[in-house]
């Protein structure tokens, strides 16, 4: 029996490694509404292996998007030493639209709201705080109207998850043309913001 466990403890790590690689391709594909059923059987496994291993879909999508979060988090800190905090704002938005540009479920994240797992919504504060250092930065130096909030920027981020799946004539992708015009209107001195 002894002999065996090494074996088995292969194959259960062999079978954590496949349904991970399984629920990436999923959930990249289908977005969160993807059950665990569907990753069991991308994946070539019993329902019932999948669930020894991840009791439910919170847990697997933890799994999966936990480090690119925590990435993209990484990223939005590493913004704060540029000089020009508008650029640096401007830059760290498109990196991490980019990120999601092929994954519907990181883009489903990058949206939600509440309900997460505890390291998902810490990943998800870190880069509003660094995200909203960027604003105060940017507004100080004057490259940034001065109405933009932190709370701007997921409503962006969903505008542009909007037209991520827009078809694209050639190499160009139509999300960065209209991000482009959006960072654009956040320019300060450009207009006058609307009025209550």
């Amino acid at each position: 029996m002894s002999e065996e466990t090494p074996a088995l403890r292969r194959d259960a790590e062999h079978n954590r490694q496949r349904t991970l690689a399984a629920a990436r391709e999923v959930f990249a594909a289908r977005g969160l509404q993807a059950t665990l059923n569907d990753v069991a059987h991308h994946a070539g496994l019993g329902v019932g292996t999948v669930y020894r291993r991840f009791p439910n879909k919170e847990a697997l999508a933890e799994a999966v998007y936990a480090g690119k979060l925590d990435d993209i988090r990484a990223a939005a800190q590493a913004a704060q030493t540029a000089q020009d905090a508008y650029q640096a704002l401007s830059a760290f938005i498109e990196h991490a639209l980019e990120q999601a540009a092929t994954d519907r479920g990181l883009r489903e994240l990058m949206r939600r709201g509440a309900g997460e797992s505890e390291l998902i919504e810490r990943a998800r504060e870190g880069i509003a705080e660094s995200c909203g250092r960027l604003i105060d930065r940017a507004k100080q130096q004057g490259t940034l109207r001065a109405d933009i909030t932190v709370g701007d920027i997921a409503p962006i981020v969903s505008m542009i998850d909007s037209v991520m799946d827009l078809p694209s004539s050639g190499a160009a992708q139509p999300w960065r043309r209209y991000l482009a015009l959006i960072l654009d209107g956040l320019k300060a001195g450009l207009r006058k913001p609307p009025q209550p």
